[in-house]
């Protein structure tokens, strides 16, 4: 499949407005800005808006960055380009007064108003653009001789000039299931990174050599020392934390007594829809397949 490669663009000084950037809605209609893990944004711009990107910018940003062109792949970031346009500010950079930066991780709550992010639409788009940029601060390097790679035009894939290695975007695989029991309970676990309180689902990386519903049956019982069976796929999601694929599974409980193994995870109890702890935030495929359950379209209930 081919696709238009990253590149850098130009942008245009308004004597007029006293050294602010202004990028014409004709051609940017929104520039996605992050630094380290966060989003930047201006602080009066609303927390639902900000998966929007910005329209403008003041000199001090524009002059430290390099405007990078990703390929839009869900319909065009605007019909002109067809591309998403993202910038990574230096990590000593300060920001402008009245700018702030919001964890991506965190503002995912706040963009997605309870809508799972699916890859389509703007913040799908701006997922895309944070797991861009992510992977070229991480691959500036060959893996394999250590000379620095070289952009591919025509396509987003680094190229190593001495010995010819490409390097493509990284995506990594891994499931998240909600396991029910017969009686209708979920299973919910507190991983060691996890807030205090908060429980979600089983999750890991999947294997090489292995299927998902195979990946679904280790998990479950490495962490907490069950078999499940009825293992079906219900929907996956873009996880760029770093570069994830999360696909979201049900299954339903088989055999064993919980036995959490004590390295990712601390605790793992069934809970009744009435009973349960603090949850993950909404916008996750862990809280869609939770919301799935809690609205009886998950287990048995939906059976009936």
């Amino acid at each position: 499949m081919s696709m238009r490669g990253v590149h850098t663009t130009m942008m245009l000084y308004n004597s007029h407005d006293k050294g602010r950037l202004i990028l014409s809605s004709n051609i940017f209609p929104g520039v996605y800005l992050f630094q380290g893990n966060t989003l930047v944004a201006p602080g009066d711009i609303p927390d639902s808006m900000i998966h929007e990107g910005i329209l403008n910018m003041p000199a001090s940003i524009a002059s430290s960055i390099t405007m990078l062109d990703i390929p839009s792949i869900n319909g065009p970031r605007n019909e002109a380009t067809g591309v998403i346009q993202s910038a990574d500010l230096p990590p000593d950079l300060p920001l402008p007064a009245g700018w702030r930066g919001i964890p991506v991780r965190q503002a995912l709550t706040l963009m997605t108003n309870d809508v799972t992010v699916d890859g389509t639409g703007p913040v799908g788009r701006l997922f895309r653009a944070y797991h861009i940029l992510q992977w070229r601060r991480e691959s500036v390097f060959c893996g394999s001789c250590g000379s620095r790679n070289e952009d591919t035009l025509g396509s987003l894939a680094r190229r190593c000039p001495v010995c010819g290695r490409q390097e493509f975007p990284r995506i990594s695989p891994a499931i998240i299931v909600i396991i029910i029991n017969d009686e209708d309970k979920a299973l919910l676990a507190h991983n060691k990174q996890f807030a205090p309180g908060l429980y979600s689902l089983i999750a890991g990386f999947t294997e090489a050599g292995e299927n998902l519903e195979a990946t679904v049956a280790r998990e479950v019982r490495e962490e907490v020392g069950l078999a499940v069976q009825d293992i079906c796929y219900v929907a996956s999601q873009p996880w760029p934390f770093p570069n994830s694929l999360m696909l979201g599974f049900t299954a339903r409980y088989a055999a064993g007594t919980i036995r959490v193994d004590g390295k990712e995870i601390e605790d793992a109890r069934w809970f009744s829809r009435d009973m349960l702890p603090a949850l993950p935030g909404n916008g996750s495929v862990s809280r869609y397949l939770i919301n799935r359950w809690l609205e009886g379209k998950l287990g048995p209930r939906a059976a009936q």
